[in-house]
This record gives C-alpha cells, sequence and structure tokens, in this order.
C-alpha cells in the first residue's frame, strides 16, 4: 500500500527540523522514502510503501514529540475528500457561543464549566445542553446579537480550508451542537453549502431558557455525516470530520479523514489526525492540496 506522511509547520525553518524527524518516523515504521513532495512553504508530504498507516503514524508521534509540528499518516489514494462535515464552537470559530451568551447573564463561569465538562465527554452533552439553556431564561435577544458581533470570530484558515474544498467540488457542512442563530451567520461567512444546529425558543423578545427538541449531540452529527455522504452516493472513506470535543468523537471516528482540533484530550487521543500548532490549512495539506490552489477569499 502506498503510504503519505505529511508534516506542516508554521514556518519553513522549522520544517527543515521536523522533515529530519519525519524521515526518522518512516524508517522506523521499517519503509524507505520513495518520493517527496513540497506542498508549501511549511508544508510537505513523504510518500512510502506499507501495510499500516497506523504503524507509520505511531512512528511519526515518537519522532515528532517534541517539534511544533502537526502530521497526518494515511493511504495516498484517495485522500482528497468530496465532504467535510465540521464543528463551529472552538473549530471553526474561536470561541462557545453559550459561554459568550452566558456572559451577558453574568453568569459566564457557572456555564463554561458545565460546557468544559461535556465537552470532555465526563458528562452528557444533552443533558449539559438543557441545563445551561435553562439558566438563560428571560435573557434579552439582543445578547445574540451582541455575542455574534463582538465575540465571533473565525478561526485561522477556516474560510481558506472551506472555500479550497468547495472549490475543488466538496460538499462542506457546519454540523454545531451550538445554536442556528450562530450557524447559519457563521457557515455564510466560511462558505459551507449548509449548516444545521440546535435552536434557541424565545417569545421573540426574550430567551425562555428551553432549546428545541430533538437535540443535535454527539449522534446527531453522526448521523449528519452518514445522511451528507449518503445523498451525494459517497463511502464514508470520502469524507472528512473536524471538532475538538468529545460530542465530535463519533463522526471523526467515523469519517475517512478526522481530525482533531485542538482538542480536548478524550478526541486527541482517538483521531487519526490533529492540529495542534499550525491552523485550519492544515486540513488542505493533509488531502495534498497545494499552498497554490488555495482559495483565500469570496469565490
Amino acid at each position: 500500500m502506498r503510504l503519505v506522511l505529511t508534516l506542516v509547520c508554521r514556518e519553513f525553518e522549522t520544517l527543515q527540523v521536523a522533515l529530519a524527524d519525519g524521515l526518522e518516523a518512516v524508517a522506523g515504521a521499517g519503509n524507505p522514502v520513495l518520493d517527496m513532495q513540497q506542498l508549501g512553504e511549511g508544508a510537505i508530504d513523504l510518500f512510502t510503501e506499507g501495510e499500516s498507516p497506523q504503524d507509520l503514524a505511531r512512528a511519526a508521534a515518537r519522532a515528532l514529540e517534541r517539534q511544533p509540528a502537526d502530521f497526518c499518516a494515511q493511504p495516498a489514494e484517495d485522500r482528497r475528500k468530496r465532504l467535510l462535515v465540521a464543528d463551529m464552537d472552538s473549530t471553526i470559530i474561536g470561541c462557545e457561543c453559550l459561554d459568550e451568551i452566558a456572559d451577558f447573564a453574568g453568569l459566564k463561569a457557572e456555564i463554561a464549566a458545565i460546557t468544559a465538562r461535556a465537552m470532555a465527554g465526563e458528562i452528557q452533552f444533552e443533558g449539559a445542553l438543557i441545563e445551561r439553556v435553562s439558566k438563560l431564561a428571560g435573557l434579552g435577544l439582543g445578547a445574540l446579537e451582541d455575542v455574534y458581533a463582538q465575540r465571533v470570530r473565525l478561526e485561522p484558515g477556516a474560510e481558506t480550508m472551506v472555500r479550497t474544498m468547495a472549490a475543488h467540488g466538496a460538499r462542506c457542512v457546519l454540523v454545531s451542537g451550538g445554536f442556528d442563530f450562530f450557524t447559519s451567520r457563521v457557515s455564510a461567512a466560511a462558505g459551507f453549502a449548509a449548516h444545521r444546529g440546535n435552536r434557541l425558543i424565545d417569545d421573540g423578545v426574550r430567551l425562555s431558557g428551553e432549546v428545541a427538541q430533538p437535540i443535535l449531540g454527539r449522534e446527531a452529527k453522526l448521523a449528519a455525516l452518514v445522511e451528507e455522504a449518503a445523498a451525494l452516493g459517497l463511502d464514508l472513506s470520502q469524507t472528512a470530520a473536524i471538532g475538538d470535543g468529545a460530542n465530535d468523537l463519533a463522526m471523526i471516528e467515523a469519517a475517512g479523514l478526522g481530525v482533531a482540533y485542538r482538542a480536548k484530550p478524550i478526541v486527541a487521543e482517538r483521531a487519526r489526525a490533529r492540529i495542534e500548532h499550525t491552523d485550519l490549512t492544515a486540513m488542505l495539506f493533509f488531502q495534498g492540496y497545494e499552498a497554490d490552489a488555495f482559495v483565500r477569499g469570496p469565490a
């Protein structure tokens, strides 16, 4: 089987150091490097032959442990995916919207603590969401507008990742355990084709403290991946998923390319690849896109 180990660093100089360790990783997996391809100033592909991308990934993790490099080991064939399903909070954007809404009610510390436990997989997501939303009863809807305007920012590389994949024929879908008030706006800003999220119930002026059922959580995210793939006639091996929390884990494990983005330990340990040191354009390098093919603004 032809395998590829992709190394991604922030700077060319860092990549040169990481490259030596990457070559050591390929050798440690018992296979010679057959070819190398520079993808960008801070990214390179190392091609080899082997039976197990998992063995190559483990060798790379050992060799690159002290390097500020992100990497992905996978079969070289068909690594460019035709469907992307992405989480929103702390993945496509740099905040947890519910925590920021809570800040306007003077409850951020209390609610953020529950959020952290849910994202770490310590408590059930659905119950935690109901509990947190209940504490916001009576909060004016203007708080949602203020959160979006003042707190919500796309993560570095998010728009480039989405628009590049879309420009090359992939369908990109934003699927969040957060709220459709934000997914609708964030999906438009980043270039997603569609979005799914939970709905906060209100009376037209204030939040009721309830969230519409059924709640979109871990299993619903997996279902979204499966449904979107089926609609396109794709095998799950042709899909990619990215997220940071425990409710993203099922879709990350099911996708052909499942990536943990600055993720909680339970997710980082079980994802096929991680992005810890660079930005979301690493997702493109993992698929073999060259930097020259990136779409960096609205199409």
